[in-house]
């Protein structure tokens, strides 16, 4: 997949922003985003694997691996949600604290990045957007949300916890410890390998 893309006022002759191969995208700025959801689009947005390799291959290189370049236009209409029939907005970032979350996800893909090869619009304005796809594909792009709840979060560290120290133990001490728990339950139970199946032996 590759696309060609160019980002024009309404109204003139003034071509803000074009590219040749590489991904235009449209970004949307939720009222609830933080620096992680920064941080994770960011991220997904340089290493995606969207394109083919050089013997053909599809979906195994990202922008990066191939040199390309990324439009970003700011588009604050993704947030919409439906109201009956009417579009509302209010999951969007006010425009005032959109702007700089907006302009701070574009340096941090600069510094990611090669900042010549990082394009974007005008924030606010009503540009047409001319985008010819190589494809077509479209990818929806969401950062995960993680729970407000402190007692969920809480919960959350704990599991993550758990799951830490099994497996700093490794498999092996568990399957001793395993193995030990079934000897003292029967000494006289068999491993199976005359063919006597013990009746503690796990399927």
């Amino acid at each position: 997949m590759s696309s060609t893309a160019s980002c024009v006022p309404a109204v003139g002759e003034e071509e803000i922003s074009s590219i040749g191969r590489g991904l235009c995208v449209l970004l949307g700025v939720s009222v609830e985003d933080t620096q992680k959801d920064a941080d994770y689009i960011v991220r997904k947005i340089l290493n995606l694997r969207l394109f083919e390799d050089e013997a053909g291959r599809a979906w195994t290189k990202s922008v990066v691996d191939r040199d390309f370049e990324v439009l970003c236009v700011s588009q604050f209409t993704l947030q919409c949600v439906l109201k009956g029939n009417k579009p509302d907005f209010h999951s969007a970032m006010p425009a005032e604290l959109a702007q700089p979350f907006y302009h701070s996800i574009l340096e941090n893909l600069r510094s990611s990045y090669k900042p010549e090869l990082i394009k974007d619009g005008r924030f606010g304005a009503y540009m047409q957007v001319h985008i010819q796809n190589d494809g077509p594909v479209t990818i929806d792009l969401t950062s995960p949300m993680g729970p407000s709840d402190p007692r969920q979060l809480s919960k959350q560290e704990k599991q993550q916890q758990r799951k830490e120290k099994t497996r700093s133990k490794g498999p092996s001490e568990s399957s001793r410890e395993k193995g030990a728990a079934r000897s003292r339950r029967d000494p006289n139970a068999s491993s199976g390998a005359d063919g006597d199946v013990s009746s503690d032996r796990e399927p």
